[in-house]
C-alpha cells in the first residue's frame, strides 16, 4: 500500500451518496484521519467542504484535489493514498480508470456499485494486477450488496463456530425495505446501463456465479416449472418469498465471496436471495411486474420518457423523507450434514434510517477495518477484486455501532 499523504481519499463528494459518505467520516471517524475530498471541480467541491467543516470544525478538514479521470492523473492520486472511496458513477461509464490506476499502484479501492457487468469486467482486467501489487478492491460496498454478504458471513461463522461444519445453503429474503425512493445517479445508472449493453451482456450477468472466483456445486437443486413462471415460493422459516428486484446483485456478490473463501464457506456452498411478500398472489404479481419492467426498460423510447420524471445525478430524496426508512433482511443457514436433520441457523440484519445514509456508512466503514486491520483483510481475502465478506467480525463489530445490527441464533425444533 503506498505510503502517501492521505489515509483516505474521497472521490466524488459531490454526488448524493459521496456526500452523506463525507458527512459519515466527518462525524465518526477519527479527528486525526488525513483525508482529501478529491473531484473534477474545485468549485464544486468548495461549498462541500465548508459544509464538513461547519458539521465538526474540531477535526482535522479535508483538503481538496482537482483531479481528472484519466490514467495519469488517477495515477497520481493513488500514489498520495493508502484508501481510495469511489462515488463516482455511473461506474460503467467513469470508473474502470480509476480502478486500473489502485491496481497498478497497490491502493486500497472501495465503491457502492450494484453494476453487475462492469464488476465481471474487472474482475476479468485487473483481478491479477491488483493480487500481485497487494491491492483490496472492493465494489458493491453499499445497499447492494454488503447487507446481503455480511449476514450471510455471520450465518456461515455461526455454523462453523458452533459445529465445525461447513454451510450448505442460505435462503436470504428482504423481510421489508422502506425507502423515500431512488437517487438520480442510481436510476441514471439502470438506464444507462440497457443504452450501453446489449443484452447478451446482461443474460451473463444473470447467472448467479458470474462473479464467482470458481466453478458452482454440480449439485444445486434447481427451480420447478411454476417457480420459474412466477418467481414465487414458500420457504420453511422465511414465508412466501418472490424474485427480489437487487437479488441478482447480492447473489453474485455472495457467490464471490464463498469462491473466495471455500475452507470457510464449504465447497457445496450456494445461496438464493428473495423478497418477503404477504401471500402467494402478490409473489407473483411482483415477479410479473418486476419482468415486464425489465422489458420495457429495453425500449428507447421508455427509457428517453423515464429520464423526464427522475431526479437529476446528484440529487434524491431529502433526509426529512427518508427518516422513516427502515431495512430488515431474514436468512436461514443449512449446515453441510449427513443427517436428515442439519443444523438450521437463523439471522437478521436491520437498519433503521435512509438507505443512503446506509450506504455512506457501510462504505466509509469498510475503509476504517482496512486502514486498522489491513494485513488481516489482506489475508483473509489474499488480495484482488474481492468482497465485503472478507472484512469478517471486525467490519461487523464497526456496523453494530453505527446502527446496523445482524444477530444469529440455532433453531431449537
Amino acid at each position: 500500500m503506498p505510503n502517501g499523504q492521505y489515509d483516505l481519499v474521497l472521490l466524488g463528494p459531490t454526488g448524493y451518496t459521496g456526500r452523506l459518505c463525507a458527512q459519515h467520516i466527518v462525524k465518526n471517524h477519527p479527528t486525526s484521519l488525513k483525508w482529501a475530498i478529491a473531484g473534477r471541480s474545485a468549485t464544486k467541491m468548495d461549498p462541500i467542504a465548508q459544509e464538513l467543516k461547519e458539521l465538526n470544525p474540531d477535526r482535522v478538514q479535508p483538503d481538496v484535489l482537482v483531479v481528472q479521470l484519466n490514467l495519469e492523473e488517477l495515477n497520481e492520486l493513488a500514489q498520495k493514498t493508502k484508501i481510495i472511496i469511489n462515488c463516482v458513477g455511473p461506474y460503467y461509464l467513469y470508473s474502470t480508470p480509476v480502478v486500473e490506476a489502485c491496481a497498478t499502484n497497490g491502493t486500497h479501492y472501495l465503491d457502492v456499485t450494484g453494476e453487475t457487468p462492469w464488476i465481471k469486467q474487472l474482475i476479468e482486467k485487473y483481478h491479477e494486477t491488483a493480487k500481485s501489487n497487494g491491492a483490496i478492491i472492493m465494489p458493491s460496498v453499499g445497499v447492494e450488496s454488503a447487507p446481503a454478504d455480511m449476514l450471510a458471513w455471520a450465518l456461515v461463522k455461526r455454523i462453523r463456530s458452533d459445529y465445525s461444519s461447513g454451510t450448505r445453503c442460505i435462503e436470504s429474503c428482504i423481510k421489508e425495505m422502506k425507502s423515500a425512493g431512488p437517487s438520480g445517479g442510481t436510476l441514471a445508472t439502470i438506464l444507462g446501463i440497457f443504452d450501453s449493453l446489449p443484452l447478451s451482456q446482461l443474460l451473463k450477468s444473470a447467472d448467479t456465479f458470474s462473479l464467482a472466483a470458481s466453478a458452482p456445486p454440480k449439485d444445486i437443486p434447481g427451480d420447478s416449472i411454476l417457480q420459474k413462471l412466477l418467481g414465487v415460493r414458500s420457504i420453511r422459516d422465511l414465508g412466501a418469498v418472490t424474485t427480489s428486484p437487487n437479488g441478482f446483485a447480492d447473489m453474485t456478490i455472495v457467490h464471490r465471496s464463498s469462491t473466495l473463501m471455500p475452507e470457510f464457506y464449504g465447497k457445496r456452498f450456494f445461496f438464493h436471495q428473495f423478497l418477503y411478500v404477504r401471500n402467494t398472489l402478490i409473489g407473483a404479481l411482483v415477479h410479473i411486474g418486476l419482468i415486464f419492467s425489465l422489458v420495457l426498460l429495453m425500449i428507447p423510447p421508455v427509457r428517453w420518457v423515464l429520464r423526464k420524471f427522475i431526479f437529476a445525478p446528484g440529487k434524491g430524496p431529502s433526509i426529512q423523507a427518508s427518516q422513516n426508512d427502515r431495512l430488515e433482511y431474514h436468512a436461514v443457514a443449512t449446515a453441510d450434514q449427513s443427517d436428515p436433520s442439519p443444523i438450521r441457523v437463523f439471522g437478521t440484519l436491520t437498519y433503521e434510517g435512509s438507505m443512503y445514509v446506509l450506504t455512506g456508512l457501510l462504505v466509509s466503514e469498510a475503509a476504517m477495518v482496512i486502514l486498522r486491520e489491513e494485513e488481516k483483510v489482506k489475508k483473509t481475502s489474499r488480495c484482488g477484486i474481492v468482497t465485503p465478506a472478507t472484512l469478517g467480525q471486525d467490519y461487523i463489530d464497526r456496523l453494530s455501532n453505527v446502527g446496523v445490527n445482524i444477530e444469529t441464533r440455532v433453531f431449537q425444533y
